[in-house]
């Protein structure tokens, strides 16, 4: 418990946005006022992170959102669970703007932000700490020369294996043809992971406790059928 996290890894190349529209008035006075208590800071951290010193109180239960889009999913959850500790990732900042919205429009004490690469989250964080990960309709880097930016692969898998306790979920939903092929190759096969299906519907329908999110609202409108994919963290590495 000991050890000190410097921050994060220079070497990681951020693919993707940080900044889209510029943010209204409102959005960035949330910005400026909320974020810095609500943020992730990794500097000079010196212990791993767990529920109880990301909180300062005793949680549940820490689950991970990787890439909250608006935060309209990891809000509900808060909602629904506020015993619960949440942690979004999400370096986009309108996205981070909005969910700040939704914190302090619906009182959410339980969420705390990480406005950087989540792949220098995940070293941070304590052995077996997260009981959930979702990963919603990431983006899906179609073209075959960028494949190495998707986050689904063996050593991210192998990484994110570390800091989730035996039986925790890792939630992927995905309306691509081309990420669900790639999640199907990487993810079921990975020595730390198990995909448990018995139907059809294990795949094609959300979970109940879920809400669909903006990205899942448009893929329907526009004719796509969304696909869940719900992996558990295997006690043991499988043979």
């Amino acid at each position: 418990m000991s050890d000190k996290t410097s921050g994060p890894d220079p070497s990681l190349r951020l693919y993707g946005r940080r900044k889209g529209k510029r943010l209204r008035a409102g959005r960035k006075a949330l910005i400026d006022s909320n974020l810095s208590s609500l943020k992730i800071n990794l500097d000079n951290c010196l212990e791993p992170l767990t529920g109880e010193n990301l909180f300062r109180r005793r949680v549940d239960a820490l689950w991970l959102e990787i890439g909250f889009g608006s935060g309209e999913h990891i809000a509900a959850q808060a909602m629904a669970h506020p015993n619960i500790g949440f942690i979004g990732a999400e370096v986009f900042e309108n996205g981070i703007a909005s969910l700040l919205q939704h914190c302090e429009q619906k009182n959410l004490p339980n969420i705390r932000i990480f406005n950087d690469d989540v792949r220098a989250l995940i070293p941070a964080l304590e052995g077996g700490a997260l009981e959930r990960v979702f990963l919603l309709y990431p983006d899906p880097w179609p073209k075959t020369r960028h494949a190495k930016r998707r986050f689904i692969c063996a050593e991210s898998l192998s990484k994110l294996a570390r800091v989730m306790a035996p039986g925790a979920e890792l939630r992927i939903a995905t309306d691509h043809p081309t990420y669900i092929r790639w999640c199907l190759l990487h993810g079921p096969i990975h020595p730390y992971f198990d995909w448990k299906v018995s139907s059809p519907d294990d795949w094609r329908q959300r979970p109940s406790d879920s809400i669909a999110t903006r990205y899942e609202e448009k893929a329907l409108r526009e004719g796509r059928s969304p696909v869940y994919l719900n992996l558990t963290r295997s006690p043991s590495q499988k043979s």
